[in-house]
Formats: C-alpha cells, structure tokens, sequence
C-alpha cells in the first residue's frame, strides 16, 4: 500500500478584498463582520486594489482570528513569492447583465427636523426600492446586481453565474450558482427558489455552500431566512 494518497475536498474560505492600506481602518472595519458572520478560524483569501505590507497585513488577520491561506494574483503576489505564500489565480471577472425590467417604489419624503421654530422644515429626498425582473436564464460568467431592493429571476440561474441583492431574491427556476440577499448587512432579506442546486447562498453575510445544504431542502422549493441567532435557516415550501 502506498505511503502517500491525494484526496480532493472542497476548502470552504472567505475572500477579503481590500481597497485601502489604512490597516486601522481595516480593523475597525472588518470586526464587526468576522464576529457577526464567521467563526474564528475561517480560512481567508487575500486581495487588494492597493499595495501594501504583506506580512504586517496578515498578522493582522490573525489578530483577528483568522487563518490567511493566500493572495491573488496582483499587487501582493510579488511580496508574497518572497516569503513563499501561497498565491492562487484572480477570480474571473462576471459580465453584469442588466435586468429585463425595473419597477421603482418611491417612499415618501420624510421632513427633516427643525433646526429652529422660525426655520422651514426641509424634506429629505424620497427613498427608492428597486425590484429587478429577469426572464431570461442567467448564465455561466453573468452576474445580476441590484444595490437598491430585490431580484425576481423567472428564468433560473445556471451554475458559475450569481445574484447579488441588497433586498430579497426570488428564484421561479433552478437556483443552481450563487445567491447573495442581503447585500450590505440587511439581516430581514430573504431567499425563495423553485430548486435548490445552488453553489452558495448568503444573507447578510451569512452563507452556507453546496456541500452543507441540508439535504432534505436539496432540488426543492426552499424559502432561506436568518433566525434570531444570525443562523440559516433552510424551510421547505409546500404547493
């Protein structure tokens, strides 16, 4: 029998991207995250718009509790062949297609407060929700975004493809890429889909990948939501 066996497993890790070198700021900004979110340990990715200290920036990392595994390819690639980290190829860049319809909801203007008794009240302008509707199959390398409200797919998503939605995100099809609700931080975002194949689904930062998708949910009509802990909660839905 031999000594030496290669096994192949899927590594569940976080990418951190980074556009500032403000290691301060990085902290401040990253903690609130990593202790809503992810245990300590997680497995992080590293990439950044700008050049930084290498090996300063991962200690901070792991002052956070965080195991870093790598860097992309780019500006930290040559700092990191010096001191023999690992560095893995950038991800492929996804064609943002636009949505076959938009409705806009506009909220309405909320009057802002008296500086003083004699001082006219000024309206604030009218917050806007966004509902994208895409009735076409979204591809492998496409991405559908919606920064301002929810996603109604009535097409299905393929695998490598991936929807990202501040709001909610309706799937009428196979869920079979990734599905991000919740963009931003809103924790009441919610995820309902006809079949769940997908590869990864997040709310607010909370994410759960194909391999620990209950299996009872698997190809079925799924409604994903956050319950009171911050957890998955993965409900099968009736018709």
């Amino acid at each position: 029998m031999a000594d030496i066996r290669i096994k192949g497993r899927m590594v569940n890790a976080i990418r951190i991207s980074l556009d500032t070198n403000d290691h301060d700021a990085i902290r401040q900004q990253l903690t609130p995250m990593l202790q809503k979110a992810f245990p300590a340990g997680t497995l992080a990715v590293i990439e950044s718009s700008v050049d930084q200290e290498l090996i300063e920036l991962i200690q901070l990392l792991i002052s956070l509790d965080l195991q870093p595994m790598a860097v992309t390819e780019g500006l930290l690639a040559a700092q990191a062949r010096a001191i023999q980290f690992p560095i893995i190829p950038a991800d492929r860049q996804l064609q943002q297609v636009k949505a076959t319809k938009e409705q806009v909801a506009e909220a309405p203007p909320v009057a802002a407060e008296q500086k003083s008794s004699a001082a006219p009240a000024a309206e604030a302008p009218a917050a806007q929700h966004i509902t994208s509707y895409h009735d076409e199959v979204l591809r492998t390398g496409q991405c559908l975004v919606q920064n301002h409200g929810d996603i109604i797919s009535t097409a299905g998503i393929n695998s490598g493809s991936e929807v990202i939605a501040s709001g909610n995100i309706h799937i009428y099809g196979s869920a079979r890429g990734r599905v991000i609700a919740g963009a931003g931080g809103n924790t009441a975002a919610r995820i309902f889909c006809h079949s769940l194949e997908a590869e990864l689904v997040s709310i607010a930062g909370t994410y759960c990948v194909a391999d620990d998708i209950p299996q009872h949910v698997a190809k079925q009509p799924v409604h994903i939501y956050l319950n009171d802990q911050q957890e998955l909660v993965f409900e099968a839905l009736q018709f």
